[in-house]
């Protein structure tokens, strides 16, 4: 689904307030127009991105606050920039200065106090360096890659798709026996994070579905001729591309707290991840077709009876179970293992390979298509009246 946000919804971020943090006042009384002006200000020192949807919320509120009631004239619908905005300030119909006003503060409170309390990140003390989106370690035979942006649920940034990449290359060649991805926080992966880019490129948007799609190929790639075992622990929900490239694990552990949802179709696009072939492979032609055509969200116990998930714990003793199951798995011989994945994936990799490269291809065409721009506007139009 999400590889759609590699280039529209950064594009609507190319065009929105600046990224912003702020601290909570919690007032809920009438505030004052220095109020007003102080928010603006901390606004400015956010140090981190809010996203489109709170973007869309700050521009609308601060036209409110100081023209009122939206009255220019309705963009059109492929200028959806524009439109994403005037959409967002049309939303807030009749709503007063005053009131618009008060809750453009509100929220910059909010947007500062959330930034403040997500400063401190899990860390370790052999976190690898080089990794800003990751925390990449190695003990016990088992290198794991753990997604590091809680705060925003583990959306992938385009950075953190070229640190995997990094990542994976770097677990390839190390001495260790397995490679672990999982998630930090609540969230397993969110899918792919809204802001994915700041610029729209001088070859336009047909440069940006380009791009979106050589980065996607060489991502899965990566996990197509990945020579060790390699165990997604999925910690917590997982959307999007986070789901798609699971038929490329050898092992899928999940909490009974996961879910599992890959809405293609309501943004206009299409699979990847090969998972227009794992899918139907694993689980079946018509349960494939219910998650990639008709955006059904499954259950852990669903994906698990569906044989997309290994194996299904209960969320208390998640962590504990898969641990000790993992280290029992380092603990085998190194050389046996890779081989013998070899011998399995093997005979498939040509075909996966092939695959990838289609549905990258499908997905640029549809990047480009006005049905999947209008999918995209109707669903931030839904977001920004939340």
């Amino acid at each position: 689904m999400e590889s759609v946000e590699l280039w529209i919804y950064r594009t609507v971020h190319a065009v929105c307030l600046p990224v912003i943090h702020l601290h909570t006042t919690g007032a809920a009384m009438r505030v004052s127009q220095e109020d007003f002006e102080k928010a603006k200000d901390q606004l400015k020192l956010l140090k981190e991105d809010p996203g489109n949807e709170e973007k869309l919320k700050l521009y609308a509120l601060f036209k409110q606050a100081t023209e009122g009631p939206c009255s220019s004239p309705k963009p059109g619908m492929l200028d959806f920039v524009k439109k994403a905005k005037w959409d967002a300030w049309s939303s807030l119909g009749s709503l007063s200065k005053d009131s618009a006003r008060q809750k453009y503060v509100d929220l910059v409170s909010s947007l500062v106090s959330s930034e403040s309390s997500s400063q401190v990140k899990d860390t370790t003390p052999d976190s690898k360096h080089g990794y800003e989106t990751l925390q990449v370690t190695t003990t016990d035979h088992i290198t794991k890659i753990m997604l590091n942006r809680p705060e925003k649920k583990n959306a992938i940034t385009t950075q953190m798709y070229k640190e995997i990449i990094q990542a994976l290359e770097e677990a390839a060649k190390d001495d260790s026996v397995i490679t672990v991805i999982t998630g930090n926080g609540d969230y397993y992966c969110s899918g792919n994070d809204l802001n994915n880019f700041t610029n729209i490129p001088s070859g336009g948007i047909e440069k940006m579905a380009k791009d979106g799609a050589v980065l996607l190929e060489n991502f899965v790639k990566h996990f197509i001729d990945f020579p060790k075992p390699l165990i997604a622990v999925v910690n917590g929900p997982a959307v999007g591309i986070s789901v798609t490239l699971l038929g490329l694990f050898d092992i899928v552990y999940a909490t009974d707290r996961a879910t599992f949802h890959t809405p293609f179709s309501e943004l206009g696009q299409s699979p990847e991840g090969c998972s227009s072939y794992m899918f139907p492979k694993i689980m079946g032609l018509s349960k494939a077709n219910e998650m990639l055509l008709f955006n059904k969200k499954l259950t852990a116990g669903e994906a698990y009876a569906q044989g997309l998930v290994t194996e299904v714990f209960p969320d208390r003793t998640f962590e504990k179970e898969v641990w000790i199951r993992l280290k029992a798995y380092a603990n085998l011989p190194k050389n046996s293992l890779a081989l013998s994945k070899q011998l399995i994936r093997g005979v498939e990799k040509e075909k996966l390979h092939a695959v990838n490269c289609q549905e990258c291809e499908r997905l640029r065409e549809r990047w480009l298509s006005d049905e999947c721009l209008n999918a995209v506007m109707s669903f931030f139009g839904k977001k920004s009246k939340l």
